[in-house]
């Protein structure tokens, strides 16, 4: 869940009045969203950079509320929002109308696309904020937002790059291009030098912020870049913009740019700047709409406005969603009775206009969605905001009218019988990560990586956690290695999944359940894991048919020593491995005395 950090003084000043604490966290309770934290801009400071507290009388610090928002309702991610959500919500405000600053169709400013961005970022859409007017604290708060919007709905700016531009230091129109970096030079934004593109991604390699983006397009062969008329650089996009166009607090036009992979994503991000902060033009909720113009046939829906403005590529898309909802969709999920002329300003706190819909005998509403709220995507979305708009600790509680009986699914039920079998053996559980490193994962335990097995993370956080496992030895290797002081002999286990890739499922991967049990001594212990393996067999064997003492064929996995490992069998399918552990991965593992590891389909015995 995002957390949104305000000024409590700026925030009850665009309330309209003064909160105490309680009061606040009251309204935000009602409202959906959160008071996660109080502090100050200092205290904040102190924190990161951990420094002792020097608290004095004399210091008067603005007091920040850290409010934890929902994480699909990005016109909540700045104090604008917030604000604005709140004053509607309390009745001080009437929801705001959208709209385009009325110009003649040949005076819209253009952003000319290339074929070649097809091949790294295809999709453009741009807005103009005309006669904005700027102070140090909404200024912040604009550059704020652009940073919350390319953590979230951005996903860190490989779908969709926010560029914001002082359009009075530019001239239309604007071109978008993918050109080979040694042609694209520049003077990126706080810098006095000009760059070429590649110099600049491995000038950036050093910096703490701009580091991370720079594998978005490093690798491609052209580079995305945005020009004005006067092949000014205005940004190269998703890294950083030009020097030359930056926004100011003198700056009264700001144009704004957003590339994307995803065009969905990108109007959405689009509407959220142009929504929360055309309150600061000259004509308040006015933005003026940019063309962009395609050379193929990428054209895309229709936008949904009016007039002259409703067209093929027309940003941004101010449309009103309409949606027809019956009553009773809305209130019997909830669980109360309310009627029409009560249910519409539930709505209307909730800045979604509503009225009763004519000819249905005041049994349905229809409701328009502004297109600050792209979180409503169905009439349960709807519902969900009358429930909140209602309160739900008033919503009466009452018995269900069928009973139903949960339980476990039968995996789950089988998987703890086998750990109880397991750890009346004498083993210990252990619960180790799903995700580990790729060395791990391959090569310490003396696996190749063929490419078609392993779930790979496009973009770790960390080396430690690059794939998911398709085996549990690692993680039980490592544990054992942080626990290697403790007394012989240490025997430990673990029941959990791993997950390979899978063609034939819908999300191209599946789990599968193991069992993996490890034994380490001063001498190998083959034979614990054997009688181990044995007892598993013999417990899952059905009691009507005749036992079966052939479960075993000779392996040769890499990662046990050879002729100390076998293969177990179940029903002539193989369902695992055990043996003693080749002394080379133990040695990756740091691990000096010999080990004997078992891993067991246990979905296949089930």
């Amino acid at each position: 869940m995002p957390t949104v950090s305000v000024g409590r003084d700026r925030l009850f000043q665009a309330l309209g009045r003064s909160y105490t604490q309680e009061e606040f966290e009251e309204l935000c309770f009602e409202f959906g969203i959160e008071l996660d934290d109080v502090t100050t801009e200092k205290e904040i400071i102190r924190k990161e950079k951990h420094l002792e507290a020097e608290v004095r009388e004399e210091d008067e610090e603005e007091v920040i509320y850290k409010i934890e928002v929902a994480a699909n309702r990005y016109d909540l991610l700045c104090l604008e929002g917030i604000a604005r959500a709140l004053r509607i919500f309390i009745g001080k405000e009437e929801i705001p109308i959208y709209k385009f600053r009325e110009i003649p169709r040949e005076s819209m400013l253009q952003i000319n696309v290339t074929k070649a961005t097809s091949k790294i970022r295809p999709y453009v859409v741009g807005a103009v904020l005309r006669g904005v007017s700027f102070n140090r604290a909404n200024y912040n708060s604009f550059i704020d937002l652009q940073d919350k919007l390319h953590q979230n709905i951005c996903r860190k700016r490989t779908l969709v790059a926010i560029g914001t531009h002082d359009l009075d230091t530019i001239d239309a129109p604007f071109s978008y291009e993918a050109l080979i970096p040694q042609d694209i030079t520049f003077t990126p934004l706080k810098q006095v030098k000009s760059f070429r593109a590649d110099e600049l991604l491995e000038f950036y390699r050093s910096d703490l912020k701009l580091k991370k983006f720079l594998h978005i397009i490093e690798n491609s062969p052209v580079y995305p870049v945005i020009y004005d008329r006067n092949r000014t650089v205005l940004s190269l996009p998703p890294i950083i913009n030009g020097a030359h166009s930056a926004i100011s607090l003198r700056t009264k036009n700001v144009f704004i740019e957003c590339t994307a992979t995803d065009l969905t994503k990108a109007k959405i991000v689009l509407n959220t700047m142009v929504t929360m902060f055309s309150e600061y033009c000259d004509s308040k909720f006015e933005v003026e709409p940019v063309e962009v113009v395609y050379p193929d046939d990428r054209q895309f829906e229709d936008c949904a406005s009016e007039g002259i403005f409703k067209g093929k590529n027309i940003y941004p898309d101010l449309a009103v969603t309409v949606m027809d909802i019956p009553l009773s969709v809305i209130t019997c999920p909830i669980g109360i009775s309310l009627g029409v002329a009560e249910v519409i300003p539930l709505l209307n706190k909730m800045q979604l206009h509503a009225k009763e819909k004519l000819g249905t005998g005041n049994y349905a509403i229809t409701v328009h969605v502004p297109p600050t709220r792209s979180d409503i995507l169905h009439p349960c979305d709807v519902m969900e905001d009358v429930a909140i708009a209602y309160g739900y600790d008033k919503i009466p509680k009452t018995k269900p009218k069928c009973m139903t009986t949960g339980g476990q699914q039968p995996l789950n039920v089988f998987s703890d019988k086998i750990r109880g079998e397991v750890s009346r053996a004498g083993y210990m559980e252990v619960l180790t990560w799903l995700l580990c490193s790729h060395e791990e994962n391959f090569a310490m335990v003396k696996r190749k990586d063929d490419g078609a097995k392993a779930v790979t993370i496009g973009n770790p956080r960390s080396s430690e956690f690059e794939v998911v496992r398709t085996s549990l030895m690692p993680g039980l290797l490592k544990t054992l290695k942080h626990n290697i002081d403790h007394r012989r002999p240490i025997k430990i286990f673990e029941a959990g999944d791993i997950v390979c890739l899978d063609g034939t499922r819908d999300v191209g991967a599946s789990n599968n359940r193991r069992l993996a049990a490890l034994y380490c001594n001063v001498t190998s212990g083959f034979e614990e894991i054997l009688g181990l393996v044995m007892r598993i067999m013999q417990v899952v064997q059905k009691p009507h048919e005749p036992a079966n003492d052939n479960f075993i064929r000779p392996s040769n996995e890499p990662e046990f020593f050879p002729n100390r490992q076998c293969y177990i069998i179940f029903k002539e399918k193989q369902i695992g491995a055990f043996g003693v552990v080749h002394p080379e991965v133990l040695e990756k593992f740091g691990i000096p005395d010999p080990c004997t590891f078992v891993e067991i389909d246990i979905q296949a015995l089930l």
